[in-house]
C-alpha cells in the first residue's frame, strides 16, 4: 500500500475514492454478465452454422464425381465478390454481424454445360456463406472475449485492490487522528490542571 497522508483531507479523499469505486463496480459486473452471456449465445450459434456446414460439405459431396466430368470451372463463381457486414455495439465491445454475401454472375455456355451446374453452383455458395459467417462468428467471439479480459481486470482492480485499499487508508487515517484528538484532550487536561495549581499557589501567596 502507498503511503499516504494521515489527514483529514486525505481522509476525504479517500472517502470520495471509495464512494466512486463503490458506484461503478455495479456497473462494471453487469457488463461482464452481458459480455459472458454474448459470449455463450455466439458460440452457441457458431456451433449451429458449423453443423450446417457439415451437411452442405456432405450433400456436396455427392456432387464430386459429376464435377469432375464437366469442363466448367466453378471457382470464378463461387468466390464472393463482396461481404457486407454490420457493427453492433454490445456493453461497449463493436461486434460484426453477417449481413449479406454476393457473388459474380454465373455465366456460360447453356449448350454445353451439364444442367445440374445451376444447381452445384447454388449449393457451393451455399457452403462458402456458411463458412464466411462462421469466420464472422469466430471475430465477434474474439472481440467479445478481448472486452470481456478487460472488463474482468477492472472488476477485479476495484473489488480485490482499489476498494480494500480504501478501506484499510480510511481506517489507518481515522486511528492516527483519533490518537492525536485523545493526545490533544490529555495534553490539555494537564495544561488545565497546571493552571489550577498555578492560580491555586497564586492565591495562597
Amino acid at each position: 500500500m502507498s503511503k499516504i497522508k494521515l489527514t483529514k483531507g486525505e481522509l476525504k479523499r479517500q472517502r470520495d475514492s471509495l464512494e466512486q469505486f463503490l458506484h461503478y463496480l455495479p456497473t462494471l459486473q453487469l457488463k461482464k454478465q452481458q459480455l459472458q452471456m454474448k459470449i455463450v449465445e455466439a458460440r452457441k450459434l457458431r456451433e449451429e452454422k458449423k453443423v450446417a456446414l457439415d451437411r452442405k460439405v456432405e450433400e456436396i459431396s455427392r456432387w464430386t464425381a459429376l464435377l469432375a466430368e464437366t469442363n466448367a470451372d466453378l471457382k470464378a463463381w463461387i468466390v464472393p465478390e463482396s461481404i457486407s457486414l454490420e457493427t453492433m455495439n454490445i456493453a461497449g465491445a463493436n461486434i460484426p454481424i453477417f449481413k449479406d454475401i454476393r457473388f459474380p454472375q454465373a455465366e456460360y455456355d447453356l449448350y454445353t454445360t451439364p444442367l445440374w451446374v445451376d444447381r452445384a453452383i447454388e449449393e457451393l455458395r451455399l457452403m462458402v456463406a456458411l463458412f464466411s459467417e462462421i469466420a464472422i462468428v469466430e471475430k465477434r467471439i474474439e472481440v467479445l472475449q478481448k472486452e470481456l479480459r478487460i472488463t474482468t481486470q477492472r472488476v477485479n482492480l476495484f473489488e480485490k485492490i482499489k476498494i480494500p485499499e480504501c478501506l484499510e487508508n480510511i481506517r489507518a487515517i481515522r486511528i492516527y487522528l483519533g490518537d492525536q484528538q485523545a493526545n490533544a484532550v490529555g495534553v490539555s487536561k494537564v495544561a488545565k490542571k497546571k493552571i489550577m495549581e498555578y492560580e491555586t499557589e497564586m492565591v495562597s501567596a
